[in-house]
């Protein structure tokens, strides 16, 4: 019999800034060093420099590739995004020297969902408020569980990861296994800390008073799809808006997908 052709299509996307201020005065930022990958893979990349908003925003440097191509030493399909940020401002509350957000998967031939890894993503000399930061991710879970079908089972096993994926953003809402279709929102962080005066944190998020909140190394799990954001904040008075710096997400499906 005839095998079946298979059309693998990627799916590789990453940005290093984008958000809105909404007061003092209403404007978008656009997204700044955004770069997606075509379905049928291939390399992308994009650099912008020497980026400012006013006094709120700015950054030295930010970059972001794309890459998708077949392995063929044992014929997988492979998906790499990249995006970094060096020499962010925020307000002069938020500084990082560097922050990078990667994303790299491993789709296996015959496979039912790719292997999905966030080694790599880091900050480098982040502060808040003039004091630094200590940020410890957790890439032993991810590697461990580099499959959603992974990060299910991780969930159900592992005690202080369900605590952590239960209620990430500590709502008081707790978020129950997913199922095989569904979304898992949890974090990178293992630990984090700071003894900035009046900065207190409460799992990945920090709370800045007259700032805002930071959240930090956010994940969003899927079948086959992870999307990692290295900062979200929500800014508070007097300046507000939603802010994202680093994130990345991927990877991809052959059409038609593996069957019996």
């Amino acid at each position: 019999m005839e095998s079946t052709h298979r059309t693998y299509l990627y799916n590789g996307h990453g940005h290093a800034l984008s958000g809105h201020i909404l007061r003092p005065f209403d404007q978008i930022i656009d997204v700044q060093a955004g770069m997606s990958l075509p379905t049928s893979g291939g390399y992308g990349a994009s650099r912008v420099e020497k980026f400012r908003l006013k006094e709120i925003i700015s950054f030295e440097a930010a970059y972001t590739q794309v890459s998708g191509s077949l392995k063929k030493e044992d014929s997988s399909h492979t998906t790499l995004v990249t995006s970094t940020i060096e020499g962010l401002n925020i307000l002069d509350v938020v500084k990082a020297d560097r922050i990078v957000a990667r994303l790299a998967s491993n789709h296996p031939a015959g496979h039912d969902e790719p292997h999905i890894t966030l080694v790599g993503s880091h900050f480098e000399n982040l502060r808040i408020a003039g004091c630094p930061v200590h940020v410890e991710l957790n890439q032993d879970v991810f590697l461990r569980a580099d499959t959603y079908a992974g990060l299910r089972k991780e969930f159900e096993s592992n005690a202080d990861f369900r605590k952590m994926a239960e209620d990430p953003i500590h709502l008081g809402k707790t978020q129950k296994l997913p199922g095989e279709c569904g979304v898992l929102f949890c974090s990178l962080v293992k630990e984090m800390r700071t003894s900035c005066p009046g900065v207190t944190s409460r799992g990945h998020v920090f709370d800045v008073p007259q700032f805002g909140k930071i959240f930090v190394a956010e994940v969003i799990a899927e079948h086959s799809q992870r999307t990692l954001t290295m900062l979200r904040m929500e800014l508070g008075s007097p300046t507000s808006g939603p802010i994202n710096a680093g994130q990345v997400q991927g990877n991809g499906q052959p059409i038609p997908p593996p069957g019996p």
